[in-house]
Formats: C-alpha cells, structure tokens, sequence
C-alpha cells in the first residue's frame, strides 16, 4: 500500500508511476474520497470536542437553574424548565450527529480502500521504463569454464541435446502420465533419482542460505487468511492466480487460499507487530509447498516441468530499516546469494533488469535471474531447439509497500526507544524452486549416452551418487 499522505503531496508521481507499469487507477476519485472523509472527521472531532466540553458544563448549568426553578414563579418555570430539557437533551442529541458522521464514513471507507489497494508502488527512477517483458534489459551473463555463448549446445558438447522430458522418460524421474490422472493438467510424480535430485537441490539451497549466509531457518503456513495475501500485495490484483477454499460455504469461519510463494509466510510472521529496531535486519528463509493456478497461461509451456501448478521453493526475505541505500544493499546481497548458488552448480545464467511494465504492483524494482535452457528457444532446421534462458528467480525490491498493508513496524532507538513507529522496508527473492530448476540441471549435465552426472555439489545430497543412468 503506498503512503496517502505522499499521494495527497504529489499525485502526479503515483499517476506517472501507475502509468509506467500500465496501472489506470482512479486517483482522482481517491482524492475526492479522502477529502470527504478528512472533511467528515474533521466535524466529527469538532462535535466531540464540543460534547466534551457539555458534559463539562452541564451539571454545573443544571444546577444553577434547578436552584432558580426552585425560586422561580409560576409564570418563569416553564422556561426555566425548557432550558433545562435542552441542556440535558444536548449531548444525546449530538452523539446522534456523530453517530450518522460515522454511518457517512463507513460508506466511503470501502470505496476509498479498494482504489488505495489498486495503486501501484511507483517504480524507482532509474528502472527503465518498458510495456511488457520484452523491455527488460539484460545486465550480465555467467558461465562456466568452456562454455561458448556465440555456439550451440551440440557445438559445445559435441552431441545433440534432448528435452528433460525425453531425459525424465528415459531415467523414470517424473511420470507425468499419472500426475495427469490424480490431479488434472499441469501435474506430475516425481519418480526414483527425480525425486531424490529434487530434494537435493532444495536441501543444498535451504542449507546454504542457513549455514552461509546467515538467514534464519523458518516453518510457514501455506494455507492462509485472505489479510495474508492482501497484506503482501498479491490481492486484490492476483485474486485469479490463487486457488480458494470456500470455508464460508462449508460452515467454516473464513475463506483460505492456497499461497503461491513462501514470501507471503514469512511477511506475515510480524504482521501488526512493532519490532525493536535492534532487532533489524530479520533475514528469514523457509521451504515450502508453492501453489499456482497458472490462470491465462493455456498454451504456454505445458510441457515438462515448467510451468506447472504445484512445486516447492525456497524462498528469502529480509526485514529491515527504512532506508533506501540499505534496501538496495539488501537486494544486491540477495541476488548475489542465488548467483553464487547458480555458480556452484555450475549453471550458465543471466541476470535481467525488468522494465516498468513487467514489475507488477509492488515492486520499486525487480531483477529476474534466468538459466540456460537447452530445450528452450526457436528450432533449427532438424527441428533441434537452439536453447533459450528460462526464468528461475526474481529478486523484488519493495520498501515499505507490503510492510504497510501488513502494518508492521519498528521503533528507532531499539528497545526502549522513544521515537515515532517507522513502517519496515521488505524485500524478497527466490533461492531455489524446483522442479523447475531441475530443467537446466538435466539437460546441461546430460550426457552423450543419455546419463546425467550430479553436479558435484549436489552428491553429498545423493547421498554420494555421482550420475543418474
């Protein structure tokens, strides 16, 4: 959620902002809302001022003339008397006032809070400004020892390549066929050495961020409240991508729905806590379950693993100050992680700055980290695929957005500290989802004969197991 007060200062700014990411929010009716109701509060504190001033008044009022009706003749009781009625009718009769200001308030609250959840974080200035992901802007690229860009897998390896769903069949690692018949399109059972490289990789990973890098090891629900998913900025704009139990429907207390990254977990953990400032940075890392519905995406690599409705990633997010300088620092940091990660398995990738009209609602800048793809890319003319990059990370730079909505803040000066609460900044970034970083695993380690050798990384988690084949 972005910042009303900064809105009302400079509007064009979120209006540019919207713009760049191809966001047409009505702030303009925003504007007019918070004036109305500011307008509304503002009579509303005026009446309760002066209603704190009658209960003041009144007894001393009503005494005075209860001592003059006593005195008084026949003739000036009945004033005297009316008086009195309307001092001791006053306060009911302006806590009628206040009461049909809050009915005004309360009809203008949803109506102001649905635009406010719809206007995007404004992106930050020097992210280039683009309408789809066809802008976005390489930044660099990595590989291996005796890897060549300008050539072909098959001019690199010497063999042509196959698909992972040709090396998946081959080996037994995924049946897809069952998966299909459990649960529909788009799923999978991952079989024998699928299933042991898959928690491989997401063991190595988890262990990684842990044992290295400092981040703290976290278990996240992935069943959660609809405040989770608003709070984090994924509602109300990704309602359509997340799968939703009816629970009201059943007799159940609320809806859940099914989360799509264990980002939304581990924000949540502080939602409306105030955190010593002491306390910051909170480096978090889990490992969970990650749901998608993939709605719009029919006929878009439905094939093989990699774009698919269940999988399981390890996910990074830290907590901190607000400080832009730091944030930045942070999102460095983070994509440095995954990039050595990247390294160690020995992955050709490259890192994409995205342009503004790829970043979504939240974020003031986002860096997508894609691996090498042999299977990937347009055919030669055998009909062999040229090989492509494939997303398998994106690092998200967010501020205080998500932190905001979930109202988590921290108070400068650690424990003790005196100062105003200060919303935290967030961020957050993918360290490992697999399967579908089990993609560039097989095909750039496969083999002439079809075997696939273990990145050696990953053979303590093989539990020595050196190739697959």
């Amino acid at each position: 959620m972005i910042d009303l007060k900064a809105l009302r200062e400079n509007p064009q700014r979120f209006i540019d902002g919207a713009k760049k990411k191809n966001y047409a929010p009505d702030i303009d009716t925003l504007l007019k809302l918070d004036e109305q109701k500011r307008s509304l509060m503002s009579e509303q504190e005026a009446l309760r001022a002066e209603q704190n001033k009658l209960s003041k008044e009144t007894g001393p009022k009503i005494g005075q003339l209860m001592g003059k009706l006593k005195g008084a003749s026949d003739e000036d009781k009945p004033a005297i008397q009316t008086q009195i009625d309307e001092i001791k009718a006053a306060p009911a009769k302006m806590k009628e006032q206040i009461t049909a200001l809050d009915a005004q308030i309360s009809e203008i609250e949803p109506k102001l809070n649905e635009i406010l959840l719809s206007i995007p974080l404004p992106p930050d200035d020097d992210v280039p400004v683009g309408t789809t992901s066809d802008d976005n802007i390489e930044i660099s690229r990595w590989a291996p020892e005796g890897w060549d860009w300008d050539k072909s897998f098959e001019q690199n390896k010497g063999f042509a390549p196959k698909s992972h769903i040709e090396l998946c069949d081959i080996h037994n690692l995924v049946d897809f066929p069952r998966g299909v018949k459990i649960a529909g399109s788009r799923s999978y059972i991952l079989t024998g050495d699928g299933m042991k490289l898959h928690q491989a990789i997401l063991r190595y990973a988890f262990d990684t961020m842990v044992n290295k890098n400092g981040f703290s090891p976290m278990s996240v629900p992935v069943l959660v409240r609809e405040e989770a998913m608003v709070g984090t900025g994924f509602f109300p704009g990704g309602r359509d991508q997340a799968y939703h139990i009816n629970e009201v429907e059943r007799g159940g207390g609320q809806d859940m729905f099914l989360t799509g990254t264990g980002e939304v977990g581990l924000m949540g953990l502080h939602q409306d806590e105030i955190l010593d400032e002491g306390t910051l940075p909170r480096k978090y890392v889990t490992v969970s379950t990650c749901f998608r519905r993939e709605a719009g995406a029919a006929g878009k690599d439905t094939a093989g693993l990699y774009r698919i409705h269940q999988f399981d990633k390890v996910e990074q997010v830290v907590i901190d100050v607000a400080d832009e300088a730091k944030s930045r620092q942070h999102h460095k940091d983070m994509m440095g992680f995954v990039e050595n990660l990247l390294k160690s398995l020995g992955l050709p990738h490259r890192l994409l700055q995205c342009c503004t009209g790829d970043l979504g609602v939240k974020n003031a800048d986002m860096i997508d980290i894609e691996c090498w793809m042999p299977s990937r890319g347009d055919e030669d003319s055998d009909g062999t695929p040229m090989g492509d990059f494939g997303e398998t990370h994106s690092a998200s730079r967010l501020y205080d957005y998500q932190c905001r909505r979930l109202n988590m803040r921290y108070r400068p000066g650690g424990e003790g500290g005196k100062g105003a609460t200060t919303f935290c900044h967030s961020l957050n970034n993918t360290v490992a989802a697999s399967p579908r970083i089990l993609i560039p695993i097989l095909e750039m380690y496969q083999n002439e004969d079809g075997s696939i050798t273990i990145p050696e990384a990953l053979v303590p988690y093989m539990g020595g197991q050196t190739q697959i084949g």
